[in-house]
């Protein structure tokens, strides 16, 4: 296996074209113009009958850094990151609250 299957076949070695748009701020027009020019490579996948396209996450950003330059590169991912602790900060108070609460329950129960 070589070192381009083995990214195809790793763990977050892809990712979709939406997702290359959110998380880089491209647009789907400078996707498939970066495609076109063999800048990015592609594979076409769907999933439950809708297609979309499959990317190397190392292609996109050295597209993203020789478009748009390195400290772009490192704010949208700065970005990512942050918008990604949050959503787990938010989930997990809300598993602190449930728990919170059956925490009160038992302990009002066994005081009876």
């Amino acid at each position: 296996m070589d070192d381009l299957d083995s990214d195809w076949r790793r763990k977050g070695g892809t990712l979709s074209d939406t997702t290359a748009q959110e998380e880089f701020g491209l647009t789907r027009e400078e996707i498939v113009q970066a495609i076109r020019a063999g800048k990015l490579q592609y594979r076409e996948v769907s999933m439950y009958g809708n297609p979309w396209l499959r990317l190397l996450r190392r292609e996109v950003e050295a597209f993203v850094k020789d478009r748009h330059g390195a400290n772009y590169l490192k704010d949208r991912q700065a970005k990512t990151e942050l918008a990604r602790i949050n959503r787990e900060l938010i989930r997990l108070k809300g598993q602190i609250a449930v728990l919170e609460e059956r925490k009160s329950k038992l302990i009002a129960a066994s005081g009876k």
